[in-house]
């Protein structure tokens, strides 16, 4: 039998040539089992300085911290301070979108499971003091609605930002403030940091993106995203041990190792529940819960989180009944690609849950008639224009909008064929993924009213209104 001490000897022997075929400048990963966490490292956290990785090494880990910003409000439920049925204006009620009737329903439990409805890819920067997110809050007040509160999943950031701001409002200090006393003290981390001045203080990694297909990977410009959307996953960093321990948490049913008393006996399992279900995006998970991406696969349930920040990738797993958990952290390059290898071998030797498969295009797609698919979806980040030519290829081109255009760069296009039902896949794999895009609902003349690629991005010319 595979022990963890096996799983952490092989590791330490095949990340580090991962790292250079995956063209990755530094990472770092952990595995609990059954109580125990073995960890390690590879690489280098800046190309320019040449700091190599070690496993106390801090990288950021993005939007996994959606899943401390859900556990932050969970604690609030468990304590009676706040009812995730009620509308979120019950605690909040400076709370404006561009829909008045919306904003007057939405609730607590809508916005931890990505129903809320309106556009979530909000970046604006608010400034860098404590009341950033209070400011960042009262700008969404001309933010569109994409749908009713309830109807569907789309990924939002933005909601994650106002939940954060709840619990500042509930809690009567600032976000950060209700991390370090409610989450990284009782947990007794010691490696982690919700911002710059305290990362400082450690090794920290530096995200890498690559200017051009080619180039190889490189510095990015700025170390982190807005503090403004810190509850979303900007800023907070830590060593992979210091997130086991709060997955730890999680899998022994709310306790820290010490015996306190983080969340209330049954509210993990609560938080790991299915609460809807997501359109056929392969990538993504196939439902979500209270935070937790949740993968349904037929040996059973993984659940978890990714995060992406400015050249930073990382990727948490449970699989709750095997006592499992993994971690991975980098900081560029084909990040992807490393967390297969990874987790595949890390699931496969201690776990009974396989890791899913990638999706793929068919060999030979079939015809597809794109009538119900072609035209231009719009959201605040980017505009997707599918286009059917007269040999019956498809194509879609993103042109991106915004502050995020001058990260990511400019337009790209590509060819999709026939997927599953009415989702179609790019012929060519991007970064070593092809992500399926869905065509979900109908704008009142027979087409589809949203493509959707995790967020819900709605037709520009729908004839239809949201319901």
């Amino acid at each position: 039998m595979t022990t963890i001490t096996d799983v952490q000897a092989i590791l330490e022997a095949r990340v580090p040539e991962l790292l250079r075929g995956y063209r990755i400048p530094g990472a770092a990963w952990g595995v609990l089992h059954d109580g125990r966490i073995v960890d390690g490292a590879a690489g280098l956290l800046s190309t320019t300085t040449g700091v190599e990785a070690t496993p106390d090494s801090l990288f950021q880990i993005g939007s996994i911290t959606k899943l401390w910003t859900s556990t932050l409000v969970l604690q609030l439920a468990d304590e009676g301070s706040i009812d995730l049925d009620v509308p979120v204006r019950t605690y909040l009620p400076e709370f404006r979108i561009g829909d008045e009737e919306a904003a007057e329903v939405v609730t607590t439990r809508q916005l931890l499971n990505h129903t809320a409805g309106f556009e979530g890819d909000i970046f604006t920067d608010t400034g860098v003091g404590d009341d950033c997110l209070a400011k960042y809050v009262a700008t969404l007040h001309d933010v569109p609605q994409l749908f009713a509160p309830g109807e569907q999943f789309s990924y939002n950031n933005a909601g994650y930002c106002v939940l954060g701001r709840l619990v500042e409002v509930v809690r009567g200090i600032p976000y950060d403030d209700c991390l370090r006393r409610h989450l990284i003290g009782p947990l007794g981390l010691t490696h982690t940091a919700t911002g710059p001045y305290e990362a400082i203080l450690h090794r920290v990694a530096v995200g890498h993106l690559e200017p051009e297909p080619g180039a190889g990977p490189r510095p990015a410009p700025v170390w982190a995203l807005a503090r403004s959307n810190a509850p979303a996953g900007a800023m907070l960093a830590m060593r992979p041990r210091d997130l086991l321990g709060f997955a730890r948490m999680h899998l022994e049913d709310g306790r820290a190792t010490d015996g306190t008393r983080v969340l209330a006996s049954g509210t993990p399992a609560r938080m790991r529940r299915r609460e809807v279900a997501l359109p056929d995006l392969g990538l993504m998970g196939t439902s979500w819960g209270l935070g937790f991406e949740r993968f349904d696969t037929p040996g059973g349930a993984l659940v978890g989180h990714d995060g992406n920040t400015i050249g930073q990738a990382a990727f948490l797993r449970l699989a709750v009944e095997d006592g499992l958990a993994v971690a991975l952290m980098t900081n560029g390059g084909d990040a992807m690609s490393l967390y297969r290898d990874v987790f595949r071998l890390v699931l496969g030797e201690l776990g009974r849950v396989a890791l899913p498969d990638l999706p793929r295009p068919p060999e030979n797609p079939q015809p597809v008639d794109a009538r119900r698919f072609v035209g231009t979806y719009t959201s605040q980040v980017a505009d997707l224009t599918v286009s059917q030519d007269e040999d019956g290829r498809i194509w879609i081109e993103q042109t991106p909008k915004g502050d995020i255009a001058e990260l990511v760069g400019q337009a790209s296009r590509k060819e999709l064929v026939q997927y599953r039902g009415d989702s179609l896949i790019p012929l060519e794999p991007e970064h070593g993924i092809h992500a399926p895009h869905a065509f979900v609902g109908d704008d009142g003349a027979g087409r589809a009213r949203f493509l959707h690629v995790g967020r819900a991005v709605r037709r520009a010319d729908a004839t239809a209104p949201p319901a």
